[in-house]
């Protein structure tokens, strides 16, 4: 017996088993992989043809929101503001908004991108579909192209290990051996500074994500996504997932003029050596590296191109970190105009005593966002709380129908 979803007026969320196999919405799908490629564009020209709807399918919610104003309209339209961060505290449903937008964005005409940047992924879990592996796969649904990607922070250590042991080298020394300071770290090679480096650092997840934007922003195989959407990771991962631009853009500065000033002193005797042309290579890397995080370092300050949205849920836990969260992001120059609050019970109709108290508890969180400083100049969206799992597209199609109009 098979599950589908079935057509209804708006009330409870349900799911009605049928035998036949006719008109029916499955909530998963066999992953498809495909590698993008010069081939992208012929495999999206197919693939974009718009598909008749296949099921009679529509999930009913708890309760409609309260004020469902999200500006989908300008979201939609725009030919400009092309990516979209969401974040906020672990466990408001921020994969799930962002599952949901990115269906959204793709049933709408654009071709689509949603990137999980938490190592901790559950975009496989919303979309009912494998997408490990750190390759795009496709999202099968959705009327035109939706990729995923979940970023693969084991396989991305092992990339880092084996770039950092070229030739037999550590990655420190085949660093310094550049800049013209192999001597220095032959002398304290005690302090075993090689393994240092060959250990994956902490932020390395944050730096493999911002890795993937670079790809974004430089490749041309992405250039026909026209919306990005992120799922970030729990608020302090994000944080420093936007600060990190500015912190290797200061970094990289530093090295380079300590490089300077060592030049300066010892360009005579390191020419007798042969070590300009490869202290020049390694300044030149150092030099791409830094334009690249100061480009996305103005993409996450891009008003124009970029949105973060907050999502969190009416506790005054979650609000209190959302507004954190928000003065951090103005602090950083980051764009928010919308707050999510998710998980909004109805008001009761049966006399449930525990919903009644449950709800009026939810109100008072929602009256503290509207008097917050931080909080208040945003658009507040209220997403229902419904009586099952958003899991698979058809779900994720009606939630972002709800939230994004």
């Amino acid at each position: 017996m098979a599950v589908a979803w079935t057509m209804a007026s708006p009330s409870p969320l349900k799911f009605v088993p049928r035998t036949s196999f006719e008109s029916m919405g499955f909530l998963s799908y066999a992953p498809r992989r495909f590698k993008l490629s010069p081939f992208s564009e012929k495999l999206l020209s197919i693939s974009i043809q718009k598909r008749s709807s296949r099921t009679s399918l529509q999930v009913r919610a708890v309760a409609a929101p309260a004020e469902p104003v999200a500006g989908f309209d300008e979201m939609v339209s725009g030919t400009q503001r092309k990516y979209y961060l969401l974040g906020g505290k672990g466990g408001v449903g921020k994969t799930s908004c962002a599952a949901s937008l990115a269906v959204k964005f793709a049933n709408n005409g654009h071709p689509t991108l949603v990137v999980s940047t938490d190592p901790a992924h559950s975009l496989s879990d919303s979309f009912a579909q494998d997408l490990t592996g750190g390759t795009l796969v496709r999202v099968e649904g959705p009327d035109y192209p939706l990729f995923a990607l979940e970023i693969n922070p084991e396989k991305a250590r092992e990339e880092f290990r084996a770039a950092s042991q070229k030739n037999g080298g550590t990655g420190v020394k085949d660093f310094m051996d550049g800049m013209g300071l192999g001597m220095l770290v032959d002398q304290l090679g005690e302090l075993k500074l090689g393994e240092l480096l060959d250990t994956p650092p902490p932020g390395l997840d944050e730096a493999i994500a911002i890795s993937k934007v670079i790809q974004f922003l430089e490749s041309q195989e992405y250039n026909m996504f026209t919306r990005i959407v992120f799922d970030t990771a729990p608020t302090g991962h994000t944080l420093r997932l936007l600060s990190l631009p500015d912190f290797l853009d200061a970094s990289i500065g530093k090295i380079l003029k300590l490089k300077q000033k060592i030049n300066s002193a010892t360009s005579a005797i390191k020419s007798l050596f042969g070590q300009e042309n490869k202290q020049q290579d390694a300044v030149d890397k150092l030099e791409r590296l830094r334009e690249r995080m100061i480009k996305v370092r103005e993409l996450f300050h891009d008003s124009e191109s970029t949105e973060f949205v907050i999502v969190t849920i009416p506790t005054m836990m979650a609000v209190s970190e959302s507004s954190r969260l928000h003065a951090s992001l103005k602090k950083e120059s980051v764009p928010v105009k919308t707050l999510i609050v998710n998980q909004v019970l109805p008001p009761s109709a049966s006399g449930c005593k525990f919903c009644a108290m449950k709800r009026k508890d939810q109100m008072r969180t929602v009256e503290m966002i509207q008097n917050d400083p931080e909080l208040a100049g945003l658009n507040m969206i209220q997403a229902p709380l419904v009586d099952v799992e958003i899991r698979g597209v058809p779900a994720l199609k009606f939630m972002g129908d709800i939230i994004w109009k």
